[in-house]
């Protein structure tokens, strides 16, 4: 692999700081952006720690100064991006008639309209150099749907229709636009998902680990080389594809 520069949004978290490290030790230069900056400069430490090229940047993907701010720390720190791996999310387990506006609106901001922030800043950088890779984490909920989880499964959704269509407008421009939707996945996320419910979430990754195929909940690196894969240049005739890592859980 040719030397590249990727940014990783929610680069701190569980998935994100997996697909930093599989990045980093595919020879990227990478970018961990998160909404803590101390926790993103743990993930970069360890990297460099390792020999790798990493930078730690302070982001919110609910504000576009936020983003356009760390974009612009990126490419002054280590150059034009490359490679953008969106992996911020959030979600709490309610019935939707459970839930109110407010809630709504905190979902969406977050999973949706964060997403949209993140490609414009940095994919409209991509098509004036006429190279880029964009790979967006959605969730298998946005593809099958997900008790308790329906506004985050709209979300996600849209995260995979909107990637589609993103990747038809710059596809000749040297763009590429794919998705990875991983299904039950031991991250923070889904730790903070089981305190909603009485028994700290135990029945729930119980039962999710036997509806899976593979036997075990996922784990942020059976995720990652899905990233790595999608980020390549190999992968270049490769766009609008939304990739399930579920252990076979959703199979459609």
């Amino acid at each position: 692999m040719t030397h590249r520069i990727a940014m990783i949004t929610g680069g701190a978290g569980g998935i994100g700081s997996e697909a930093a490290r599989w990045l980093a030790t595919a020879g990227r230069a990478v970018a961990i952006a998160d909404l803590s900056l101390d926790a993103a400069e743990e993930v970069a430490k360890a990297i460099r720690s390792h020999g790798g090229l990493a930078l730690a940047v302070e982001i919110d993907v609910t504000d576009m100064a936020s983003v356009e701010a760390a974009v612009l720390t990126v490419e002054n720190e280590l150059g034009p991006i490359d490679i953008l791996v969106h992996s911020v999310g959030w979600d709490r387990l309610y019935p939707f008639l459970d839930t109110d506006e407010e809630f709504w609106e905190q979902v969406i901001e977050i999973n949706y309209v964060g997403m949209l922030r993140c490609n414009k800043a940095v994919g409209t950088g991509m098509v004036e150099r006429g190279h880029g890779r964009i790979i967006n984490i959605a969730s298998d909920a946005g593809r099958v749907g997900s008790s308790l989880e329906g506004v985050y499964s709209g979300a996600k959704g849209g995260v995979i229709s909107f990637s589609k269509t993103l990747a038809r407008e710059l596809a000749k421009k040297g763009v590429t636009v794919n998705v990875v939707c991983p299904g039950p996945t031991d991250t923070q996320l889904l730790s903070d998902l089981g305190q909603t419910m009485s028994d700290g979430g135990d029945k729930l990754v119980s039962s999710l680990g036997r509806a899976i195929p593979a036997g075990r909940i996922g784990k942020p690196s059976d995720v990652a080389p899905a990233i790595v894969f999608f980020a390549s240049d190999e992968a270049g005739y490769i766009t609008g594809q939304t990739l399930s890592v579920s252990g076979g859980m959703t199979m459609a």
